[in-house]
């Protein structure tokens, strides 16, 4: 799989509205979209065995950098071959930055521009990552799509605070970017589109990405998601975001 090829092909577009399927290629199997990811944070699915999540029709999972960083640890993975062979699961797995996870923490977070200061919720641990060392993380996890560290305000924010933050995921996002494509182990890497609610922010931040590159709107649990998909679902982008329940 070279780097700079994009991996993700419309196979249907509906005339009268922006809804379309597709097909996005990883190393470990197609993904037919719309799909659905089930959470499996530290590797299985709650209450579900890999075969339940499979007879459900999933076609992929969602693994969390942090939760793995911390238990049992990414160099463990790796040496074991990776969290596919770790968890016995054969078919796509997304990997999550873990930066909510990591901004839940707040009193217990500090955000530099060189990354995030943050202690452990198991041990109290203190432990710093960089946008870099997030994708390191993830590289040794070996999971077929990964997610840069991004910041996020909390809601509500004023303009200003929420404007920073768009521009600290910006200079983080060249930077994941770049160490990706020196150091990429056949994945794909997604961007991720922050503006809060500000639609203005998020269609400007989504507009400046290059053409065809994949990305992530993330609209957290804010909003009506509707009028997003009408912004952003005529573009060759694939668009992920999360549900909150």
């Amino acid at each position: 799989m070279n780097k700079n090829d994009i991996h993700f092909n419309i196979t249907a577009r509906d005339k009268s509205t922006s809804a379309r399927t597709g097909i996005i290629q990883t190393q470990h199997g197609l993904i037919k979209t719309p799909a659905f990811a089930p959470v499996a944070s530290q590797g299985s699915v709650k209450s579900l065995t890999h075969s339940q999540v499979g007879d459900l029709g999933a076609q992929l999972i969602l693994v969390n950098a942090y939760h793995l960083f911390l238990r049992p640890g990414t160099d463990t993975i790796r040496r074991l071959g990776g969290v596919h062979t770790f968890i016995s699961w054969d078919k796509p797995i997304l990997s999550d930055s873990g930066g909510y996870q990591i901004y839940s923490l707040a009193n217990l977070v500090k955000v530099k521009e060189d990354g995030v200061e943050f202690s452990s919720h198991l041990d109290g641990t203190k432990s710093f990552v960089s946008p870099e060392d997030v994708i390191k993380i993830q590289q040794n996890l070996r999971t077929d799509i990964m997610m840069p560290l991004d910041n996020f305000p909390p809601y509500p924010s004023s303009p200003d605070r929420i404007r920073e933050s768009v521009e600290l995921t910006t200079r983080w996002a060249s930077r994941s970017r770049k160490y990706f494509l020196e150091n990429t182990h056949n994945q794909h890497l997604w961007g991720i589109c922050q503006g809060s609610v500000n639609w203005d922010l998020r269609k400007k931040k989504y507009r400046r990405s290059p053409p065809n590159r994949l990305r992530w709107l993330c609209p957290r649990r804010f909003g009506d998601w509707r009028t997003q998909i009408s912004v952003y679902g005529n573009s060759r982008k694939i668009l992920f975001s999360y549900t909150f329940i």
